[in-house]
C-alpha cells in the first residue's frame, strides 16, 4: 500500500546516531502510575488469592468439637468453686493454662473485694398446739451421687450479704414478693410490719424480694422454691426438676461491683468504705434473709392461717390452700453472716489484632459458682475454651485477626458481677475509646431453643449469623430456624437487666454487646444438683449444644473483627427507640407531660441512620472498585461512629437515685433487678408520679424525657459524624 500524503517512507527515517540500549519498561512509568500499579497488585492478591474473612468464618464453624467442651466441662465442675475459695482459686489457673496453652497472651487479674459467707444459720417453725419443727437447711444428696463427698465442701445454703441477726415472729405469705404483692397486703389489710415474710422465687430478683419485704416493714424474709415453678416433674436425678431438698442460693445485694468501692475500681491502695459503711448501704438487704427448700417451704405455708390468699398466688396441683397470715405460724430465724475482705481473680487472654490492635472484641464469661456450676456458669466457660480452641486451630491455618480479640473469664459474678465491674471501671478509659463490641455468655446450655440479647444495631449481625450455624437438635435446620420456630416474643431480649457480666459494658459505659444461651430457665438454678450429671443427662447428652453455642459466639466475635466496615445497623435502633416512646406515650394519656422533644430527636436519629446507611453503600462500592482510593481512612471514620454512637446514649449523672447506671435507654426496672426497661429514667419517673400524683412529681417524668432526648440528639450527632 502506497504511503498517505505528507508520510515518508519508513527507508528515508534512517537513523542518524546508532539507537541506544533499550531501557527497562517501568522506568518510563510515571510515579503515579507505578502507585497504582502496585494498589492494584495488593488488591488483586487481598481479593483473590488470601483467604477472605468469609473463608476463615467457615473453617471456624468446621472445627467444632463435643469433646472438648464436656472435657473441660467435667474438670471445671469437680468440686463446688464460690468465688474467693481455694477451689475458685484452682478453676481460674485451669483456664489460665488452658487459654495460655495456644500461646494466647494471657494473665490474672486480682481484685480484693467485700464478699460475704454465712457463719450461722437457723430456722424453725412453731404454731399452737404443734411441736416445734426445725428445719435442716441442708441440700440432700441422692444414692449413687458421684459428687456426695464433695458436695459437704459446698457452700450452705444462704442469701449473701443479708443483715445478722435473730427473729423470732409471725409469718406473713407475700406471693413473690414483688413490689405490688406488698401493696396487695397492705390493702388487704395484712399488717407485714415486724413480722417473717415468705415468698417464692420466680418473678423478681431475690435481692428486690428482700429489700420489699424491708421496705414493707418486715423483720425477717424466707424465700422459697416453689413446686409449681420447680417441680413440675420428675425430680434430679431421675428428672431435671429440683429435689424436695432444693434450694436457691444467691445474693441479695442490688449494688453492682465491690461494695467497698462503690462507682470506682478496687484497685490497689484505693479508698474505701468500711465493710460497716458498705453493709449499712440501702442496696444492702437490710433485714436477715434465707432460702429455704420447697419441702420447707410448704411446711411453712400449711401453718400459716388468715384469708386465702387469691387464685394466682395459689400453688399447683395438689398444693394445699395458700392463705395470708400473719400466723399462726411464728418463725425463729437467726443469720450470721461473714462479710470478708477476700481476693477474686479474672483470666485475661489476648489475640492481637493485624490492621486495627486498637480496637477491640471483647468476649466474656464468668466462673465463679454456688455450687458445681455445670449449667451456670461453667457451660459457658467450657463453650469459651472450646471456642478459644477454634481460634488457636485458624491462627494454625494463617488466620490473624484484624481487629484484636479479648477472652475474659470473670470472677464473683454471682455476688455482684464483681469481676467484670472492677476490670470495667479500672479500665474505663480505654475501654469506652476503643471497644467494638462485648460478646457475652453465662449459662450458655440449659436445654432446648436460642435466646439472644442484644443492644439493637446487633440484631442483623445475629439474625445473619445463626442462619450459618446448625441447629443442634436438628441437622437439616439451622439456629435461625430453631430461633424462629419457638416464636419467642419479643425475638431480641434486651441488655437492660443486671443478670450477668454486660451490665458494666452496656449500662456503665455504653457498649454494643450481645447475651446468647441455648436454653432459657432451668429448675436446679443455684443450688447443689446444677453439675455435670445434670448436664449429661438433661442439659446437653450429646454436647453439641455446646458446640452451637461456641460456633454462633465465636462466628459474631469474628465477623466483629475481621470485617473491614464494622456490620451494625442502627436502623433496628431507631425502630426500638420509636417503640419505647409509642410506649410512654400511652402511660402518660392525658397527664401534664410532653413527649414532644422525645419525638423529635428519634426524627432525627432516624435521618442519621438513612445518611450512615447511605455512605456505607458508597464505601462498599468503593471498596471493589477503586481500591486504591483513600478508602481506609474513610473506613475508620465511619467505623469510628458506629462504634462511639452507643456511647453517646450515656450521660455523666447516670439515672436519678442510681448514678451508677449511665445509659438511658437501656437499664433496670427499679423494682426487679433482672427485668430490662427501655428509658429506665422515664419510668422510674412515671412509677413515682402515678404513686403521688403531685405537680412536681410530673416535672420530673418531663426533666426525664428531656434528658433521654438529650442523649439521642448527641447519638444523632456522632452517627452523622457532623458538629453543630
Amino acid at each position: 500500500m502506497p504511503p498517505q500524503d505528507g508520510a515518508d517512507e519508513p527507508s528515508a527515517r534512517a537513523p542518524l546516531l546508532p539507537a541506544p540500549a533499550p531501557r527497562r519498561a517501568a522506568a518510563r512509568l510515571h510515579p503515579l502510575a507505578l502507585i497504582a500499579a502496585a494498589a492494584f497488585v495488593a488488591w488483586f492478591h487481598l481479593a483473590f488469592l488470601a483467604p477472605s474473612p468469609s473463608y476463615y468464618q467457615s473453617l471456624f464453624l468446621s472445627l467444632g468439637s463435643n469433646d472438648t467442651a464436656a472435657a473441660h466441662l467435667r474438670v471445671l465442675t469437680q468440686r463446688p468453686h464460690v468465688a474467693g475459695t481455694r477451689a475458685s482459686s484452682l478453676t481460674a489457673a485451669y483456664v489460665r493454662d488452658a487459654l495460655a496453652s495456644h500461646s494466647f497472651p494471657t494473665r490474672l487479674t486480682s481484685y480484693s473485694v467485700l464478699l460475704s459467707y454465712p457463719a450461722r444459720r437457723s430456722l424453725s417453725l412453731s404454731a399452737p398446739g404443734r411441736d416445734a419443727v426445725q428445719f435442716a437447711l441442708e441440700q440432700e444428696t441422692y444414692p449413687g451421687d458421684p459428687y456426695a463427698a464433695v458436695s459437704a465442701e459446698a457452700v450452705p445454703t444462704f442469701l449473701a450479704y443479708a443483715a445478722s441477726g435473730s427473729v423470732a415472729a409471725e409469718a406473713v405469705y407475700a406471693n413473690y414478693g414483688r413490689a405490688e404483692d406488698f401493696a396487695y397486703l397492705a390493702a388487704r389489710g395484712v399488717n407485714v410490719t415486724g413480722k417473717v415474710a415468705v415468698a417464692r422465687y420466680g418473678k423478681v430478683f431475690r435481692g428486690d424480694i428482700v429489700r420489699n419485704a424491708r421496705d414493707a416493714g418486715a423483720a425477717a424474709a424466707v424465700i422459697y422454691t416453689d413446686a409449681k415453678d420447680y417441680a413440675a416433674g420428675k425430680a434430679f436425678p431421675d428428672g431435671p426438676w429440683m429435689p424436695p431438698t432444693g434450694v436457691q442460693v444467691g445474693s441479695a445485694f442490688k449494688g453492682v461491683g465491690d461494695p467497698t468501692t462503690p462507682m470506682w475500681a478496687s484497685s490497689e491502695g484505693c479508698q474505701r468504705l468500711s465493710i460497716a459503711e458498705a453493709m449499712a448501704s440501702d442496696d444492702m438487704p437490710g433485714i436477715p434473709a434465707l432460702p429455704v427448700s420447697g419441702m420447707d417451704g410448704e411446711a411453712i405455708l400449711q401453718l400459716i392461717g388468715g384469708d386465702v390468699a387469691p387464685e394466682d398466688w395459689q400453688g399447683g396441683a395438689g398444693a394445699p390452700a395458700y392463705r395470708l397470715g400473719p400466723g399462726p405460724a411464728v418463725l425463729n430465724l437467726t443469720y450470721l453472716g461473714n462479710e470478708t475482705m477476700a481476693t477474686i481473680q479474672n483470666v485475661i487472654s489476648v489475640i492481637e489484632g493485624k490492621e486495627e490492635p486498637d480496637r477491640y472484641v471483647i468476649l466474656g464469661n464468668h466462673r465463679d459458682a454456688w455450687t458445681f456450676g455445670g449449667v451456670d456458669p461453667n457451660s459457658g466457660t467450657a463453650t469459651l475454651l472450646e471456642l478459644a480452641q477454634r481460634l488457636s486451630d485458624l491462627q494454625k491455618k494463617g488466620w490473624r485477626p484484624r481487629r484484636t480479640i479479648i477472652m475474659c473469664n470473670w470472677d464473683a459474678e454471682e455476688y455482684a458481677l464483681i469481676g467484670s465491674t472492677e476490670w470495667v471501671e479500672e479500665n474505663r478509659a480505654m475501654l469506652t475509646s476503643r471497644t467494638v463490641a462485648y460478646l457475652n455468655v453465662d449459662s450458655a446450655v440449659c436445654g432446648h431453643g436460642f435466646y439472644p440479647s442484644a443492644t439493637p444495631q446487633l440484631d442483623g449481625l445475629l439474625k445473619e449469623a445463626s442462619k450459618q450455624v446448625q441447629n443442634p437438635d436438628n441437622g437439616t435446620e439451622t439456629l435461625y430456624d430453631l430461633w424462629m420456630d419457638s416464636n419467642t416474643s419479643p425475638l431480641f431480649g434486651r441488655l437492660g437487666g443486671g443478670g450477668s457480666d454486660y451490665s458494666a459494658f452496656v449500662q456503665h459505659i455504653g457498649i454494643p454487646s450481645v447475651d446468647m444461651s441455648i436454653g432459657s430457665d432451668y429448675a436446679v438454678y443455684h443450688s447443689l444438683y446444677d453439675d455435670f450429671i445434670w448436664m449429661e443427662k438433661f442439659g446437653d447428652p450429646l454436647f453439641q449444644r455446646h458446640v452451637a453455642a461456641a460456633s454462633i459466639w465465636g462466628l459474631v466475635a469474628l465477623r466483629l473483627s475481621d470485617e473491614e466496615i464494622l456490620p451494625f445497623n442502627y436502623s433496628y435502633y431507631a425502630a426500638e427507640l420509636e417503640n419505647g416512646a409509642m410506649g410512654i406515650n400511652e402511660r402518660v394519656l392525658g397527664m401534664p407531660v410532653s413527649l414532644s422533644p422525645l419525638h423529635k430527636s428519634i426524627k432525627e436519629f432516624r435521618r442519621a441512620v438513612l445518611k450512615a446507611d447511605s455512605e456505607l453503600k458508597a464505601l462498599q462500592t468503593c471498596k471493589i472498585w477503586a481500591p486504591w482510593r483513600n478508602c481506609p481512612l474513610k473506613f475508620r471514620d465511619i467505623n469510628d461512629r458506629l462504634m462511639m454512637t452507643e456511647r453517646a446514649f450515656t450521660e455523666r449523672e447516670g439515672l436519678s437515685g442510681r448514678p451508677w447506671y449511665k445509659h438511658l435507654i437501656y437499664g433496670p426496672s427499679l423494682h426487679n433487678d433482672y427485668g430490662a426497661e427501655i428509658y429506665p429514667g422515664i419510668d422510674d419517673a412515671i412509677q413515682t408520679a402515678k404513686r403521688t400524683n403531685a405537680s412536681e412529681s410530673w416535672q420530673a417524668v418531663q426533666n426525664e424525657i428531656h434528658r433521654v432526648a438529650r442523649v439521642i440528639n448527641q447519638a444523632t450527632l456522632v452517627l452523622s459524624g457532623g458538629l453543630t
